[in-house]
């Protein structure tokens, strides 16, 4: 009896793509985790502290998505309280007030857009893990992509 080890044509194929899932999600890993740690240095870098009336973390420095999505809120307050509960677009063009609702208008956008560069950088990194796990997966299954052929009277197939 002889036994010979056949391995699928389709082995090499799986290998290469797992490879190249593997590298897809490192890549993303490091670009999420990148991201991540510019935005919340630019965002120190700016010097910004949670307004003392603050639910939440009062007095910390502006670094991270919580802060930001925070200091965003009570900016919100303090910009309602100082127009009457008005927004930008409700006031009088001529109402000098506008400008105060303005400015925290950009200052709200500018923060709720670091919250969602933070997210997509959590995103990219999950969804880089993701790859990092599936293609490490198809390779331990490409691994056992082999079979035996047991040949009787030791003709080989």
């Amino acid at each position: 009896m002889t036994t010979a080890t056949v391995e699928h044509q389709s082995s090499t194929t799986v290998r290469t793509l797992s490879i190249i899932v593997i590298v897809a999600g490192i890549v993303l890993i490091v670009t999420g985790v990148a991201t991540w740690f510019s935005v919340s240095n630019q965002l120190a870098d700016e010097n910004i502290t949670v307004s003392a009336d603050a639910e939440r973390f009062a007095g910390q420095p502006v670094d991270g998505p919580l802060t930001a999505y925070e200091e965003a809120a009570v900016i919100n307050k303090h910009a309602l309280e100082a127009t009457g509960g008005l927004t930008y677009a409700e006031l009088d063009r001529d109402d000098p007030v506008r400008q105060t609702a303005m400015t925290a208008s950009f200052l709200r956008a500018s923060l709720f857009t670091s919250v969602v560069a933070f997210g997509v950088a959590l995103m990219a990194a999950g969804v880089g893990l993701v790859l990092v796990l599936i293609g490490s997966a198809l390779l331990v299954m490409n691994g056992g992509d082999r079979f035996q052929v047991v040949v009787e009277g030791g003709e080989e197939a």
